[in-house]
């Protein structure tokens, strides 16, 4: 002889379940619940961490670009402060608004967390400087300001900032 699961009626109209029904427990809800926050704690800090160091390799090729535009600009004028019109023009990335921003540092480009500077732009010398804004300057605590002079010096010489 077959046997069948125990079963219970239910309200009318419906057929019979089986006593046992499926379903999850509020224990295995809490396990798997804790699982997913263990997974979140490491994942989180480990993303937040990448992005940051995303966004300051993307600052450091806007740099690269903005030496760049130095180094043509000082071929044509054999200056980096001004060119050699009459009477002569400062550098259009010069000065605490620049005349002229660098695809790479519009506010549009990609969530952009750097404020980018040419500072102490000298006949024969430069210097240009990322500083960190926002929630960048907040978490980019090891590396903070970058910059790049006219000899390819960089800083800061912290391991994993360049």
């Amino acid at each position: 002889m077959k046997r069948f699961p125990r079963t219970r009626a239910r309200g009318a109209g419906h057929g019979k379940v089986p006593a046992c029904s499926a379903g999850f427990t509020l224990l295995e809800l809490m396990i798997v619940v804790a699982i997913i926050a263990i997974l979140a704690a490491v994942a989180v800090p480990s993303y937040t961490k990448h992005i940051v160091k995303t966004k300051r390799v993307a600052a450091q090729a806007c740099l690269s670009e903005h030496a760049n535009y130095m180094e043509r600009y000082y071929t044509t004028n054999l200056r980096y402060n001004e060119d050699t019109s009459t009477p002569a023009v400062p550098n259009p990335l010069s000065g605490a608004t620049p005349a002229m921003t660098l695809d790479c540092a519009l506010r549009t480009s990609a969530d952009y967390q750097y404020r980018l500077t040419a500072v102490a732009l000298k006949p024969s010398t430069y210097s240009l400087t990322a500083t960190p804004i926002g929630a960048q300057a907040a978490r980019d605590t090891t590396c903070g300001t970058l910059s790049l002079d006219q000899a390819g010096t960089r800083a800061p010489a912290t391991a994993g900032c360049w």
